[in-house]
């Protein structure tokens, strides 16, 4: 009873306690892996909200995972004079890593996390929006490829031109120039 009646208070310092621990959680990654501040776009030129520049950027839990290897750092500039990349490559040159590490980026610094780069840039983006791996729902009649088209199509009428779209993989089972028009 006596518990019962102090509950709110509990749970506001189990609250306060759980932000905290977040935060040292932050630091002491940003301290013992050389991350950095990355600055933040906040501006009036709707250019300049777009950029998302990445100098020497890292993959926060694949550089972890390395043991006998070292990450090796990659760059990306979007937003002022580029919008859109076509990545492509053979299979397992990190194309979908990299385009994972740009997310885990942009969500590290929206959350006011330092970030494992050499230099950044980033502006605010309103959603991210991810298509990512080949799923299927054939007991619902849908296969991987109609699938990759309701997730597309929800992607392009929710998007706005703040947010940032990482699609991976889209078209998968079409023609070439079928998955490209995608």
């Amino acid at each position: 009873l006596l518990i019962g009646n102090q509950a709110q208070i509990i749970r506001q310092a189990a609250t306060a306690i759980a932000y905290l621990d977040v935060l040292t959680g932050l630091v002491e990654l940003a301290a013992t892996n050389s991350y950095i501040k990355p600055k933040i776009v906040s501006s009036e030129n709707k250019s300049m909200n777009r950029k998302l520049s990445i100098i020497g950027g890292r993959h926060p839990v694949v550089e972890q995972i390395l043991v006998e290897k070292i990450f090796t750092p990659n760059d990306i500039n979007l937003g002022t004079k580029t919008d859109l990349i076509i990545l492509s490559g053979p299979n397992a040159s990190g194309k979908s890593c990299y385009l994972r590490q740009v997310g885990l980026l942009q969500i590290l610094t929206q959350i006011g996390s330092w970030i494992p780069a050499e230099s950044a840039t980033i502006g605010i983006t309103d959603q991210i929006f991810t298509r990512v791996g080949a799923v299927d729902d054939l007991a619902a009649g849908q296969s991987t490829f109609m699938v990759e088209m309701i997730e597309t199509a929800f992607i392009l009428n929710k998007a706005t031109e703040k947010s940032l779209v990482l699609l991976d993989e889209i078209g998968r089972g079409t023609s070439t120039f079928d998955g490209l028009s995608i």
